[in-house]
């Protein structure tokens, strides 16, 4: 039986879209994409590289952060060779291996990216909650156990997904609805019994964004109560100041699969083009956004970007 499942999963085409419903002028959309993976890139690079060049960066706040701009690169890598090849080639086709192999990356990367935001709610919750004890908690060797442990879970997790894809049947064409693999679609496209693929799939999901989610409100609501026992208003809203990177993060991240969660419950006639715009917002927006707000907001990375600028400018006027 495995030899016929892995002959059918060989034989089938799978075929990747842009966008449902436009089958042309896919390339108007090629050069905003680009831009967005261009402004991830440089943005996360400039995060990394400036967090590793400066020593009084080196807290536990940017060492998180230094993570969190990994995950986010790691991310957009994972989802730009299949959704530039649509929308400036028109290129759909995909192998089977190749979609498995894509599949794991953007969901270990999505896990990786659940688990370093609520390190970073544990972070605030500690700053704030208790102060005193901040800099005994959260060292550096402390900070690399937490990366390492985020490694291993969104890897050990993500493992059995290709594993339990290639046990199942795929007749003929398969067409996805993204430009891109992800593990749901690729269930109810099978056509064969994928009970153990939808468990595995929930158990996933619930033991990493579920509990993660989770922690971060019960964090927070933690961190309110403390705000509140601050008697001025001045020390409360510079309090709150500290956390609205990390909120904005946040929502970036679970507002997205909450509305499509939302959508596909309550929702009786289902857009694909709503539920397709959702998957690729929670894909490619947070890379994007998370380094422009962690460098408009957090003062110490801000100064660090703009004397790494100044001292470029005062080089290139030496070369000149």
């Amino acid at each position: 039986m495995s030899a016929v499942n892995r002959s059918d999963v060989e034989s089938s085409t799978f075929l990747l879209t842009g966008i449902p419903g436009l089958d042309h002028g896919l390339e108007l959309f090629s050069f905003p994409l680009c831009v967005l993976y261009v402004m991830s890139f440089v943005g996360n690079y400039t995060i990394l590289f400036v967090i590793k060049k400066e020593p009084h960066l080196h807290t536990p706040m940017c060492l998180l952060l230094f993570l969190l701009a990994i995950t986010d690169l790691g991310l957009s890598l994972s989802t730009m060779p299949t959704v530039l090849s649509i929308f400036c080639f028109n290129s759909r086709v995909i192998s089977p291996n190749a979609c498995f192999s894509q599949l794991f990356f953007i969901h270990a990367f999505t896990i990786m990216e659940s688990s370093v935001l609520l390190a970073m709610a544990f972070d605030r919750f500690i700053a704030i909650c208790n102060p005193l004890r901040y800099a005994s908690i959260l060292t550096g060797p402390v900070i690399v156990k937490i990366g390492f442990a985020i490694l291993i879970r969104s890897v050990s997790l993500r493992i059995p997904a290709p594993i339990l894809l290639k046990r199942l049947r795929y007749c003929g064409v398969i067409e996805l609805s993204h430009a891109f693999c992800i593990h749901p679609e690729l269930i109810k496209l099978s056509c064969s019994n994928a009970t153990v693929n939808s468990i595995y799939g929930l158990f996933v999901v619930l033991s990493t964004m579920g509990i993660d989610s989770l922690f971060i409100v019960l964090s927070y609501v933690m961190i309110i109560k403390t705000v509140f026992r601050i008697a001025s208003q001045e020390e409360q809203l510079k309090v709150l100041g500290s956390c609205v990177c990390h909120i904005c993060a946040v929502l970036l991240f679970y507002t997205p699969p909450l509305g499509l969660s939302m959508i596909l419950r309550f929702h009786n006639k289902k857009d694909p083009s709503i539920t397709t715009l959702l998957a690729y917002i929670h894909f490619l927006l947070p890379p994007v956004m998370n380094p422009i707000v962690y460098s408009v907001k957090t003062k110490e990375i801000r100064k660090a970007i703009l004397k790494m600028l100044g001292q470029n400018r005062i080089l290139s006027r030496r070369l000149a």
